[in-house]
């Protein structure tokens, strides 16, 4: 079993996805619950893809553009991109 990168770790992800989508709600990191759904957090569908965009730049790997309405939290978000293989992107 191949061990995740630091930044793939949800210890490490969660924290950044979460000062992501702040920065695109406009709100403090800290008042975002990471289990509320992204779109009740103001989240809509051009933030959606340039969150997408960033994720695939951060990780380095190819994503859907859907995957944050397939996995619409940031804890969704998380076990899903912590359990990619580190091939993903090859």
């Amino acid at each position: 079993m191949t061990i995740l990168p630091n930044h793939r770790a949800a210890g490490q992800l969660r924290p950044w996805l979460r000062d992501r989508v702040a920065d695109f709600t406009n709100r403090d990191p800290a008042t975002i619950d990471t289990a509320t759904p992204l779109a009740d957090l103001g989240l809509d569908s051009v933030y959606a893809l340039a969150l997408c965009g960033e994720i695939e730049d951060h990780l380095g790997v190819p994503l859907e553009p859907t995957i944050v309405w397939d996995h619409p939290s940031i804890d969704a978000l998380t076990e899903y991109l912590s359990g990619l293989p580190l091939d993903a992107g090859t």
